[in-house]
């Protein structure tokens, strides 16, 4: 059997096969690129185009892409075959390095927000050569950035490579000032941890809900959810082992390094966790993943749900963003050593995350900010929407100390004594983790746990890279120019600390005390919606901050703005057409169905014997005939709602109008129709259950 170290990567054009396949010359020149940033010879991308076109005909591959992410939250690939004509009638496998560096795909095709005009088309893609160029299926997939014709960025990853370049810059300066002169750059890392659900393929597709809008509209609760608490690291499914089995294999083969798998709370509900990588490249990857999710899953007759909220009642999913700062020379920027009290460097880069994510709470919050995320912040298996940070009792005695100049006597180690002689002794962690914090330190990086399961992790990395690349540069300015760096070190650290310790929160964050003393006492901010949050990417201190460090032009703000807005409304319209739709032709003439058979059984049985009262039938015939008289009231309602959304004058007020009006109707529809399934008989009801589709893996 060949084992994972033989196939692992074996699809990608990593370093290995570079080495291999370039000229010594080709090779290093190429790797000053990629690790120094240095300008790409075209000489050099001929080299590299025609070993990368070598090498993916070897393993199949007929065509090639420029493997890109547009505004749309997913990828976008326009396939071109290798075959050029030969004089003898034949073909000849060609790709130069021009088609390597450069694709102009339709750029007024994809969202813009503005951007583009219908009739202006021009695009380009680029190269990106920091991230490996891989096979999958028949097509070489060449990772790029997207931008338009006057050179605005169109996509996610643009943004993202200049936050990380402004975090780099940034950082190298503060290394500097400690007398750090070998590092060369300082990226970000991070490990997505992605939650999902699997349902029988049969199922899902007996559920227009589902298929136009990733989750239930309706559905009564089911006997059973997660009350049991028995689903969580339970026995994996033997179905559901070989899901991931063909997964793990086929992330592998692409070099993703997929690590920890389990079963989540929810019933049907599971996580794949990766290994850290650079942040460009663990992008890419969760994009890779997300789409080898849902492909896998149809193999196995199974479809992977990876809405936020797609099951009322239960836990949601979410993707905790697992994030880190390193030096090329190996030095985890957030590792606080045994001293950390001690540990200048590390202090000066923690309050500079704590600074960040204080001065930009806003932009953080919205980063994650999706109509189906709206459903799952603020429920209990989910951050709220208020941003606060969780440091643990150990380093939050540190920052008291060094905000009250009072010594420091460390944390003393605790041996865990569990009882029983035959079991490990071992020292027990200074801190405990806390699952119900937006923003938590976990030993030695931060686990942003606020993102959507369906998110593109680009979005909050980009607001995070870009927020500590401003700590730092304000730290920066004034270190270089204090006459006493030691004195300046340490006001500057004190200062963080008691100008931002209200962003600090260590409690129970589902407490709704904590949400009161939050907003009222602390000034926090409760952004609980899209339409409450997106617009504040204009603020001006966000447009200065994103502008000033080169990770946005005003123009591309804008225009992410009305995208995210326009999203929001497009996503919550397409919900509640879907309803009104099965209401009207699904769960509205199934309960009259229903409730004509019990009439017809009452007349038959009084037919028989006059004097039977049928209670049960005449009860019951009672209720749902009221039902959908309420069924169709709400339903009326909700065309209403939708009809004035679409009279509504800008995008923003159209975002305000599903959030005010039609939100609420939706649930108030719901609430009817789902009380009627629990009263119709089953072989009557139209689609399936909750019941069904939580526990119909087996």
């Amino acid at each position: 059997m060949e084992t994972v170290s033989a196939y692992f990567g074996s699809l990608v054009f990593d370093d290995r096969v570079m080495k291999a396949s370039l000229s010594a010359d080709v090779y290093r020149s190429l790797k000053k690129t990629i690790d120094e940033g240095a300008k790409l010879d075209i000489g050099v991308a001929n080299a590299v185009a025609d070993a990368m076109k070598d090498w993916a005909v070897e393993h199949g591959a007929t065509h090639y892409t420029h493997w890109f992410q547009p505004l749309t939250g997913i990828t976008a690939e326009k396939h071109d075959s290798f075959i050029s004509p030969s004089p003898d009638g034949g073909v000849i496998m060609e790709f130069s390095g021009k088609e390597l560096i450069k694709g102009e795909p339709d750029a007024s095709s994809f969202p813009s927000g503005g951007l583009r005009a219908t009739f202006e088309a021009r695009g380009y893609t680029a190269w990106d050569p920091t991230s490996y160029a891989f096979i999958k299926g028949k097509t070489l997939c060449i990772p790029t950035a997207f931008c338009s014709y006057g050179g605005e960025a169109l996509d996610k990853k643009t943004p993202l490579l200049r936050s990380m370049e402004a975090l780099n810059k940034q950082a190298l300066r503060i290394l500097r000032l400690f007398g750090n002169e070998d590092v060369k750059c300082v990226r970000t890392s991070v490990g997505p941890e992605q939650e999902y659900f699997l349902i029988p393929k049969e199922m899902y597709d007996q559920r227009p809900d589902l298929r136009f809008t990733g989750r239930t509209l309706f559905g009564a609760k089911s006997p059973k959810g997660q009350e049991m608490d028995d689903h969580y690291f339970g026995v994996i499914k033997p179905r559901v082992a070989a899901y991931m089995e063909d997964l793990n294999r086929e992330l592998w083969k692409l070099g993703i390094l997929a690590k920890t798998e389990h079963n989540e709370v929810a019933p049907a509900q599971h996580e794949l966790a990766p290994i850290y990588s650079t942040t460009n490249i663990a992008t890419d990857h969760n994009q890779l993943t997300m789409e080898m999710m849902q492909k896998i899953a149809s193999r196995h007759d199974l479809v992977c749900l990876l809405h936020e909220k797609p099951f009322a009642g239960v836990n949601g999913s979410g993707k905790h963003n697992n994030w880190s700062m390193a030096t090329d020379t190996g030095v985890n920027l957030l590792s606080p050593g045994e001293t950390p009290y001690e540990n200048a460097q590390f202090l000066l880069f923690l309050c500079a995350v704590i600074k960040a994510v204080d001065d930009y709470q806003d932009l953080l919050r919205l980063s994650v900010a999706t109509a189906g995320n709206d459903h799952r912040l603020g429920a209990n298996e989910a951050p709220p929407a208020v941003v606060s940070i969780f440091l643990g009792d150990e380093l939050n005695a540190v920052l008291e100390a060094i905000e009250n100049n009072t010594p420091y006597n460390g944390t003393q180690k605790t041996q865990m004594k569990l009882g029983v002689d035959v079991l490990p002794k071992f020292n027990r962690d200074t801190t405990d983790r806390n699952r119900t914090s937006p923003f938590a330190f976990t030993g030695n990086k931060f686990e942003f746990r606020m993102l959507g399961s369906s998110n593109s992790i680009a979005c909050a990395n980009i607001m995070l890279n870009s927020a500590v690349a401003e700590s730092l540069k304000i730290y920066a300015d004034r270190l270089e120019g204090a006459e006493d760096f030691e004195t300046a070190l340490h006001e500057m650290i004190r200062k963080t600390i008691h100008d931002h310790k209200r962003i600090i929160f260590n409690g129970n964050g589902y407490n709704d005390s904590w949400i009161e003393e939050a907003t009222q006492k602390r000034g926090l901010l409760n952004y609980r919606t899209t339409p409450d949050c997106m617009p504040h990417l204009l603020d001006e201190k966000n447009v200065k901050m994103l502008t000033a460090q080169g990770v946005y032009s005003k123009a591309e703000l804008e225009s992410r703005c009305e995208i995210m807005l326009e999203n929001y409304c497009k996503t919550v319209l397409i919900e509640a057409n879907t309803m009104i739709d099965m209401a009207q032709t699904q769960i509205a003439p199934a309960v009259e169905a229903y409730t004509a058979e019990l009439a017809r059984s009452a007349a038959s049985k009084k037919a028989l014997v006059p004097s039977l009262a049928c209670a049960f039938e005449s009860e019951r015939v009672e209720k749902l005939s009221s039902l959908v008289d309420a069924i169709a009231e709400q339903t009326q309602k909700l065309t209403d709602a939708v009809s004035d959304v679409y009279q509504a004058e800008n995008t923003l007020a159209q975002a305000e109008l599903i959030r005010d009006c039609v939100l609420p109707q939706m649930d108030a529809l719901r609430a009817p129709c789902d009380e009627a399934e629990t009263l119709t008989a089953k072989k009557y009801w139209p689609f399936p259950t909750y019941g069904d589709l939580l526990f119909g893996v087996r």
